[in-house]
């Protein structure tokens, strides 16, 4: 199964709108799939940096896409000797 990485917001829309071809369903078969309007499906596409995650979520599921966050480690900042390092709090 092919990986695409995202490194910036302006790559989604493109992605959306390609797996959505992908699958073969046009804006309006996707739209009433989410329950949202074909209009509002293709301005999800174009702005779709600006869409609540729980949509995205949504789409992407209908998609047949799964959603995988990985820590780059190459893009970290360097570690510290702190023991409490290992341990992060949210």
């Amino acid at each position: 199964m092919p990986e695409f990485v995202l490194r910036t917001s302006e790559q989604l829309p493109g992605l959306l709108q390609a797996f959505r071809k992908q699958t073969g369903m046009t804006q309006a078969e996707a739209a009433v799939r989410l329950g949202v309007t074909q209009q509002t499906m293709s301005a999800l596409e174009r702005n779709a940096e600006k869409v609540s995650a729980a949509r995205l979520m949504k789409l992407l599921s209908i998609l047949g896409v799964e959603l995988v966050l990985r820590k780059d480690d190459a893009m970290a900042p360097p570690k510290s000797a702190s023991a409490t390092d290992s341990n992060p709090t949210w």
